[in-house]
């Protein structure tokens, strides 16, 4: 039993701490014995773009994501398809009265398909030789499609992953500025596994055909990285939306994107093999397997634990666990005094994150699969 609880308990830190320390260290010394050179593109020699918008009962949003998008700084040729996957709302009736707009294009699916479809769908039309997929839910800024464009002056880069910056700062903030810290750590030294869903580029050359019930933007990377290309986060490519309605509605979308992102992974399991990819499989491994893991690793140190209580040092770490977990409770009960404080949201955030990804788990193997892509609803 003690051999259980610290190889678990190192699991989860590795996982957490571990990983992030590896890829600091190994950013460090790439800064120092190659660092990396980003050309630009001149004003006038700017590729066509494909800006793809794929939109589901998003009357709430539809109008101030299209103004954004109309309003983005560009200095080359620019097409925006917005795809209505069977919208039953308005939709697409607020999409029309920007239709006058040339570089505006409303593709409607009357009936609803899923995500990928309408993804498919816009792909039949693209022009641009790169194309920006851009939820409905992100507002970006004023010039941000023309930084997200830059790193493809480097012919090895296939796919650019914006950063999505989550107004309020919550369990869902903190959480993303943590994978957004990751993200950017993992492009200085090889390819991120996991772009911006909600706001990423991709050579249109190297788009395959979406699948439903796969993650399309960890499908996007996967697919890159297998034909020989690189994978990168950009800073300066920006956008913010606000954190989903409710923390049951939060809970929901990341176990549906897990689901997802589970399915999109075991259909590319070769990028695991260390062989095929060393360095992109350690990330995958690091980042995606062992992080999937932690709900177990924190389950079997809490039960090692209790085994183990008749030790006073393992009886403490045990009332810690019970303690954190108590606070994420708390916090899930809705109490302000805890919801109000950073190691509040922490504790709820982390704990509601490793209770989906059980929940995931146990979905993926009993055959459920998100087929349906279901926006989240955002405040």
């Amino acid at each position: 039993m003690i051999t259980l609880f610290w190889v678990s308990l190192a699991a989860i830190f590795y996982a957490y701490f571990g990983y992030p320390l590896i890829l600091v260290i190994l950013g460090k010394l790439k800064d120092i014995f190659s660092p990396e050179v980003h050309e630009t593109y001149p004003e006038d020699s700017a590729p066509d773009i494909t800006i793809i918008i794929p939109a589901h009962n998003e009357e709430q949003v539809i109008e101030a994501k299209i103004r954004n998008t109309l309003s983005l700084y560009y200095p080359g040729k620019i097409q925006v398809l917005v795809v209505s996957d069977g919208s039953s709302d308005n939709t697409v009736s607020i999409t029309n009265k920007f239709i006058d707009d040339k570089r505006l294009f409303l593709l409607e699916l009357t009936e609803r398909s899923g995500k990928a479809q309408a993804l498919n769908r816009a792909l039949k039309e693209v022009t641009g030789d790169i194309v920006i997929f851009s939820d409905a839910s992100i507002l970006l800024e004023e010039k941000s499609v023309w930084e997200i464009v830059q790193p493809f002056t480097d012919k090895n880069i296939g796919c650019v992953s914006g950063e999505d910056i989550i107004e309020e700062a919550g369990g869902e903030g903190l959480y993303g500025l943590y994978e957004l810290f990751l993200r950017n750590q993992e492009s200085k030294i090889g390819s991120i596994v996991g772009a911006s869903g909600s706001f990423y580029a991709q050579r249109t050359h190297l788009i395959d055909p979406f699948l439903e019930g796969l993650a399309p933007d960890f499908l996007s990377v996967m697919n890159t990285v297998e034909k020989g290309y690189r994978v990168i986060s950009y800073s300066p490519a920006r956008g913010t939306m606000t954190a989903v309605q409710s923390s049951k509605d939060e809970f929901q979308r990341k176990v549906r994107t897990l689901i997802r992102g589970m399915t999109a992974l075991f259909k590319k399991t070769n990028l695991l093999n260390p062989f095929n990819n060393p360095l992109f499989s350690l990330f995958l491994w690091s980042h995606k397997i062992m992080r999937w893991l932690v709900p177990f690793f924190l389950l079997f140190t809490l039960l090692s634990s209790v085994v183990l209580i008749d030790n006073l040092f393992y009886e403490i770490m045990l009332y810690l666990q019970l303690a954190f977990y108590l606070i994420a409770l708390m916090g899930a009960l809705g109490v302000e005094k805890v919801l109000d404080t950073i190691p509040g949201k922490i504790a709820l955030y982390f704990t509601s994150v490793n209770v989906a990804i059980a929940i995931a788990w146990f979905k993926y193997f009993t055959g459920v699969r998100q087929e349906l892509w279901i926006p989240s609803k955002r405040k």
